[in-house]
């Protein structure tokens, strides 16, 4: 009498509520673990694993962070060797899947209202804090203070004949903005702000009285941290 095996070369030999496809139609998404959502994001397996087993071992490389997600490009998840049966198809498809996850998050920006630095860091952290190139952005608020939109004006090296008052206020004046925000990332981490961070923010500062339209902080975002030109009165 031959034993039943735990071992399974496919999806389809295993038991029916365990297949994350019918576990996620029976239970809802929420019933599955982060390495099943990944399967069936990924859809197929290799001949030597199952798509729910190169999940696990995207999970278990990660430490379960799944922010890590943020940081790595489609070739970095192909050539990660610790990443065998990614390829460039199942990268695409996992990074696809992430940038929707952060374009839902956001769906709903006209609704936040920005009462202090930690609200514009809870809303752009996730973002910025792990591009390789530093990218400056402007949110645009109205009298309320609630935002309108996020625009991005350059990435790359900061400096101030890329961040032109003239780029900056005609996004802010087609908008209707009462104010904005300067928001900018530093790829080292490292948020201390630069003669060139200071120069440009007092160049819009100076520009935004003549229009306007007020600068109400420019805000740095680096590893898990932030410093706030308000807070610590450089603005």
């Amino acid at each position: 009498m031959n034993e039943k095996s735990d071992y399974h070369a496919s999806i389809k030999e295993l038991p029916e509520d365990e297949r994350p496809q019918e576990k996620m139609i029976r239970y809802g998404a929420g019933s599955l673990s982060n390495a099943e959502l990944l399967a069936i994001i990924i859809r197929t397996g290799t001949r030597n694993a199952t798509s729910v087993e190169i999940g696990r071992k995207i999970i278990e490389y990660l430490d379960n962070d799944l922010s890590c997600f943020h940081q790595m490009d489609v070739l970095e998840l192909k050539r990660n060797p610790n990443l065998s049966g990614v390829g460039i198809v199942k990268a695409c498809q996992i990074k696809a899947a992430v940038e929707l996850g952060r374009r839902m998050k956001h769906k709903d920006l006209p609704e936040i209202r920005i009462t202090s630095p930690q609200d514009v860091v809870g809303m752009l952290m996730d973002d910025m804090q792990y591009l390789k190139q530093e990218c400056f952005k402007i949110i645009l608020l109205d009298t309320k203070n609630k935002v309108i939109k996020v625009e991005e004006i350059t990435r790359g090296t900061l400096n101030s004949s890329l961040v032109h008052p003239r780029e900056v206020f005609v996004k802010a004046i087609k908008q209707h903005a009462a104010s904005i925000i300067l928001v900018h990332n530093h790829p080292s981490g490292d948020t201390e702000p630069s003669a060139e961070d200071k120069s440009i923010t007092k160049r819009l500062v100076d520009a935004g009285e003549l229009i306007g339209i007020l600068v109400l902080d420019h805000i740095i975002i680096g590893w898990e941290t932030f410093l706030s030109f308000k807070q610590e009165k450089i603005l």
